[in-house]
């Protein structure tokens, strides 16, 4: 794992690839995504089945045979051991009373003159889970995904994930249903989100799509963004830790390694003005290493994408990690809410020596989903309002557009629009 200086001559070309740790090179799988997305489009169900032959290695003959039961869900969540059970529960009710204080609500505001404004807040029809299914089993996307959306209000949640060999998971039967989910289609990469955006014969099109992905996932929902809504384009998952000499590195090397085993692509680093602090985490991250079990996946990561980066002082690398925006932020210091004020850029915050990132993916409650590669400089973490639509509400009495009718009427001929100053002026002119 690199560890380099912010007063070293070669700092910033360092840091600028670290900058640029989460592009994805969309352009390189653009044309198949593009050409799977189009045969969805237009030959349904035929070219799903196709699909899934060809990259799930199993062949459809019929439309129940991608469907996954209720029944099924249910036989699956009996199988889990009572363990496993308390847990998924334990996370649900956590991840739902989060969400429940995300819910706004809509509001009326009247003025003396008969004005009426205000916002209605409606539930979206439909919604589109994607939940990954390849490299290893995440029940917790689903539980992540699909809570916002109950306590949104939605009726039809859509989820797909991908199956190899025609199997799926007790873990993924057991969170579907808890989360009363009434239908599992068995279809993931760019034809889930193409089957969720536009619709075929078996699975119904969504308005909104959310959920994590790999690289054709994530293409795929940047084209169909505009026929549908989607939550974010996430890339490879990572981590940025701020650690000051009092931390223990023994606990920031896991911390690290806790996304560098997700997969190749993820990122993860760690600033400290403490050299110290900085040398022995490193020490610790080679000595882990070699007890995971999924060792190859995350040493390419640490090796590729990991770094450790000594600072001047505890601000310098608040500065940097500002910069970086990460995915995830823990805050590893005496008092790490004295510097919560000065953090502008991250999708979840971890405070204190005792709140590792993976509590925040399981059974905090506040949502997994976060934006990546920087983006949380522009992004949120997915929440309920990802499944809400609101409408504007306006109603003018009389009295009220003659007050501020002329204004308007002026605004409407100054863009060279008639018919629009003619329709508030015919009003103004009543006697």
């Amino acid at each position: 794992m690199e560890l380099f200086s912010t007063t070293d001559k070669d700092f910033q070309s360092k840091f600028e690839q670290l900058l640029n740790r989460g592009k994805m090179d969309i352009d390189s799988v653009s044309e198949i995504v593009f050409n799977i997305l189009k045969n969805i489009r237009q030959n349904g169900d035929k070219a799903l089945f196709q699909d899934i032959a060809k990259f799930d290695n199993w062949k459809p003959e019929t439309s129940s045979d991608i469907v996954v039961s209720r029944e099924e869900m249910e036989a699956g969540y009996r199988r889990l051991p009572n363990e496993l059970k308390k847990a998924l529960q334990t996370a649900y009710f956590r991840i739902e009373r989060f969400h429940r204080k995300q819910l706004p609500q809509s509001w009326i505001d009247t003025e003396e003159n008969g004005t009426i404004l205000g916002q209605k807040v409606t539930p979206i029809e439909r919604a589109g889970l994607y939940i990954p299914g390849g490299k290893a089993v995440y029940p917790s996307s689903l539980l992540m995904n699909a809570i916002p959306a109950i306590v949104a209000g939605v009726k039809d949640i859509v989820v797909c994930s991908p199956t190899p060999n025609n199997e799926i998971s007790d873990l993924v039967l057991g969170a579907g249903y808890i989360c009363n989910i009434s239908a599992i289609y068995k279809v993931g990469g760019a034809s889930a989100i193409g089957a969720m955006a536009y619709g075929t014969e078996t699975i119904p099109k969504v308005d909104v799509i959310t959920g994590p992905g790999n690289i054709f996932v994530a293409t795929a929902k940047k084209m169909v963004f505009g026929d549908v809504q989607i939550d974010m384009i996430a890339g490879p998952s990572e981590i940025g830790i701020i650690a000051d000499e009092h931390s223990n590195p023994y606990h920031l090397a896991i911390d690290l390694l806790s996304q560098a085993e997700h997969d190749e692509m993820a990122s993860s680093i760690l600033i400290t003005p403490s050299r110290e602090v900085a040398e022995k985490s490193r020490d610790e991250v080679e000595k882990w290493l070699r007890k995971l079990q999924r060792r190859e996946i995350a040493e390419k990561s640490i090796r590729e994408r990991g770094a450790i980066i000594v600072t001047r002082d505890i601000d310098e690398a608040i500065e940097l990690m500002n910069q970086i925006a990460p995915e995830h932020l823990e805050i590893v210091t005496t008092n790490p809410f004295e510097h919560l004020s000065k953090i502008r850029n991250a999708g979840a915050i971890f405070l204190g020596g005792y709140t590792p990132e993976a509590i925040g993916d399981y059974v905090a409650g506040p949502n997994h989903t976060l934006p990546t590669g920087g983006s949380a400089k522009f992004y949120s973490p997915l929440s309920v309002e990802h499944f809400l639509k609101k409408s504007s509400i306006i109603s003018f009495s009389k009295q009220a557009i003659q007050e501020v009718g002329r204004d308007c009427e002026v605004l409407a001929y100054t863009e060279g629009l008639e018919a629009h100053g003619l329709s508030v002026k015919v009003r103004l002119e009543e006697e």
